[in-house]
């Protein structure tokens, strides 16, 4: 199966011009002028054309790839896979749990509630704009989410959300049949490997460890998206955390 890269250079609604940089010449750009609205209203006219990007590119036989600045993205993702009949089961790799709802979250991040919101709770202005139906809980795992806020643990805890605090857990966990939908937040990685992040979190896992998970999910064949939320560009001056993520998603797609 071949890969067919969509890059959408945007942090949540606002543009993120040191994503640009990444794209080569047969990616596809997602950039469209975006109304005057809040920032959910915006992310809906974002994520429009990215989900009929995956369905398109699902439809001609090949995998979507979304890179973007942030993990709402992924309800993009969600969106055009569902378009084309594919529920899959969703391994969302990060440090944070993108769990909380306005009834939770003591920082009003929107960029950390899309897993709740792709499972049916909270906000739900970008899941209803873009024809989303919500994935059942049971067919979501999160792997590592060291850095949970305290009503988002709670939450989560029970929640039907498969939570794995460990990526090498995800070894020995039985996953269901079916197509795989893996996303990954690059700061779920050790900030010693990738320090270009908006929200660091202590410890985690390192660039080798994650390879190695990487690689047994794609030995599986059954990967059939992938999106990824990129390290901060204009923090990374050495260019290593760009480096890191890279490799690693490289390693997923077994390029």
């Amino acid at each position: 199966m071949s890969d067919h890269f969509i890059l959408t250079p945007f942090f949540l609604d606002r543009p993120e011009k040191g994503l640009n940089v990444l794209r080569e010449a047969d990616w596809q750009i997602n950039k469209p002028a975006l109304p005057v609205g809040s920032p959910q209203e915006r992310m809906v006219y974002l994520y429009r054309p990215l989900a009929a990007m995956v369905a398109t590119a699902v439809r001609q036989g090949q995998r979507p790839v979304s890179i973007a600045g942030d993990c709402c993205a992924s309800l993009g993702v969600l969106a055009g896979l569902e378009q084309v009949g594919v529920r899959p089961t969703l391994i969302w790799f990060d440090a944070h749990g993108d769990f909380n709802t306005w009834q939770t979250t003591p920082s009003g991040f929107l960029g950390g509630m899309p897993l709740a919101m792709a499972v049916g709770r909270g906000e739900q202005t970008i899941v209803q704009g873009i024809g989303l139906t919500p994935l059942p809980e049971t067919q979501v795992i999160l792997t590592d989410a060291r850095d949970l806020d305290a009503a988002e643990r709670e939450a989560l805890a029970a929640s039907g959300v498969v939570h794995l605090p460990h990526v090498t857990d995800l070894l020995a966990y039985p996953l269901l049949d079916g197509p795989l939908y893996v996303h990954f937040d690059t700061d779920v990685l050790t900030p010693a490997d990738a320090p270009a992040m908006n929200y660091l979190a202590a410890g985690g896992p390192t660039a080798v460890e994650l390879a190695q998970l990487f690689r047994y999910l794609a030995g599986t064949g059954r990967v059939t998206a992938v999106s990824m939320s990129s390290w901060n560009p204009s923090m990374d001056n050495d260019g290593r955390s760009r480096r890191a993520a890279m490799a690693l998603l490289h390693d997923l797609l077994y390029l």
